[in-house]
């Protein structure tokens, strides 16, 4: 036959699409020509192919190969068509046998002696593949990620040889058959921690809600360590929650397969630009705050971020997604994660020192300080000082509950949200708020006078009256109390002001 039809997948954001490589053969001069949207490294398939075919002691046709990738309108990039493509010649000129084709998807970039390397986004193609009703055929590195989607037959293969083989009948590929991924995820023990007890009970307070939050004090004082400590305070992730995390790590080739079901922990430097955070490129990729989903985006150093960069994430906060618009296309990521910062008193670090002097001006401090903006500050739940410990107690004090002791009241908290709302505290509008979040005369008594002598915005009620929801839900109470508010008030006073003594 002159043409061949291959199955494959392109990657649109979470999506991959079905791309359809087709294959003809033609009299004229011999050459190869790749039709239908390529990128650069798709058009360099044309050599990789070649070489891979030749190496591996098959003929390549001595006559004009066009490709076409189809749709023509959708975009393709990376190596990952250079083992349909090659298959596809391979059966245009009768090398293989073309009966099964259409009972498979291909993907794997090929390297010039027909070895077969692993590319991105081999989650997100198993899953449209498996509802397609197809098997995948996958270089090896990637077969483990896409054994993860639950009814479909990975295959993977090696070189090229071996994928030739199959489809020959000489030697069938033998189906992926990992062992299942168990045991429970690792994470840094909050027993670790001296000391800090109020900062632990706000950690706790907003892993039960999935609250973001600020710290803010002196350099050493176990910002980030407490920081670190949230992932494995948060309940265990549910298979699909799990997956989508996943699939998002997948695409940009991060993703471990023993790591399924650990929630991430991203924590970009203080120069990262905003698509970096956010995501972008030319063909949309997912920043950190997608790579983030369903854990931890933790950003240390908040005020030394570029405000621009910083501003970028008040949408996400607030709407749990990001859209990224480029020339070439459109593309949405999730972003649902849980925002944790940090950051010094003032440029030095040592305002409010108890043995160490400031040498900031109040100008220095203010200018510090003012890189923050009110709607971007108005949009984290909680905020706390975190202390200087003192000899005696970094020496003596006692070991503090382990993360699996608070991490079962977390838990506890969290079945009593779902079971009333379906969801966390921290997402609830303004709508839910009002059916779920009853309060006592006391309690809306207390929160009147925290809305005029604190200014709080209507935003920053909202939050603060989900923040006492999670309080509540922690002591096992179905309405919120005055002492429920009191705690959450405490946690929205924001920065210490200016003055020194």
């Amino acid at each position: 036959m002159s043409l061949a039809l291959i199955k494959s997948r392109a990657l649109c954001g979470m999506d991959a699409p079905e791309v359809t490589v087709e294959v003809h053969l033609a009299n004229g001069v011999p050459s190869i020509s790749l039709v239908g949207l390529p990128d650069t490294e798709v058009k360099e398939a044309r050599d990789r192919v070649r070489a891979a075919l030749l190496t591996c002691q098959f003929e390549f046709p001595n006559k004009r190969v066009t490709v076409n990738l189809a749709p023509a309108d959708l975009p393709k990039e990376s190596g990952r068509f250079d083992l349909p493509i090659a298959i596809g010649i391979l059966a245009a000129s009768d090398q293989i046998r073309s009966a099964t084709l259409d009972q498979y998807e291909l993907a794997g970039e090929l390297s010039l002696s027909g070895e077969l390397r692993p590319v991105r986004g081999a989650l997100a193609m198993a899953w449209r593949a498996a509802q397609a009703g197809r098997s995948l055929i996958l270089p090896t590195e990637n077969a483990a990620e896409a054994a993860l989607v639950q009814g479909i037959t990975i295959l993977p293969a090696r070189n090229l040889l071996e994928v030739a083989a199959h489809f020959n009948g000489h030697t069938a590929l033998t189906p992926f058959t990992g062992e299942p991924l168990t045991g429970e995820p690792i994470y840094p023990d909050l027993a670790g921690v001296k000391g800090q007890a109020q900062a632990r009970r706000m950690l706790e307070v907003a892993a039960s809600g999935l609250h973001s939050l600020l710290l803010y004090g002196p350099p050493g004082t176990g910002k980030s360590m407490l920081a670190s400590r949230l992932p494995g305070l948060l309940p265990p992730l549910s298979e699909a929650d799990a997956l989508e995390s996943a699939a998002i790590q997948s695409l940009e080739s991060r993703f471990d397969p023993a790591r399924f079901r650990t929630r991430p922990y991203r924590s970009p430097h203080h120069s990262a630009s905003a698509p970096a955070l956010v995501g972008g490129g030319m063909y949309p990729r997912p920043g950190e705050i997608s790579l983030a989903h369903h854990g931890v985006l933790f950003l240390d150093e908040l005020p030394e971020f570029d405000r621009r960069v910083l501003e970028a994430l008040r949408e996400p906060l607030e709407t749990g997604h990001i859209t990224v618009s480029r020339a070439a296309q459109s593309v949405d990521f999730p972003a649902r994660f849980q925002f944790v910062a940090a950051m010094n008193p003032c440029p030095c670090g040592y305002l409010g020192h108890p043995t160490r002097a400031c040498r900031c001006t109040p100008d220095q401090v203010a200018r510090y300080r003012g890189k923050l903006s009110g709607p971007l500050l108005d949009r984290i739940d909680l905020s706390m000082e975190v202390g200087t410990l003192s000899a005696d107690e970094l020496q003596n004090a006692p070991t503090g509950e382990t993360t699996a002791v608070v991490r079962t009241r977390v838990i506890a908290a969290h079945s009593r949200q779902h079971a009333r709302q379906g969801k966390a505290n921290a997402h609830l509008d303004a709508g839910e708020i009002d059916q779920h979040c009853p309060a006592d005369d006391k309690a809306k008594a207390l929160l009147r006078q925290a809305i005029e002598r604190m200014g709080l915005s209507a935003r920053a009620y909202h939050r603060t009256l989900k923040i006492a929801r999670s309080v509540a839900d922690l002591a096992a109470a179905d309405v919120i109390s005055a002492a429920h508010v009191a705690e959450a008030v405490q946690y929205r006073r924001g920065l210490p002001n200016e003055t020194r003594k």
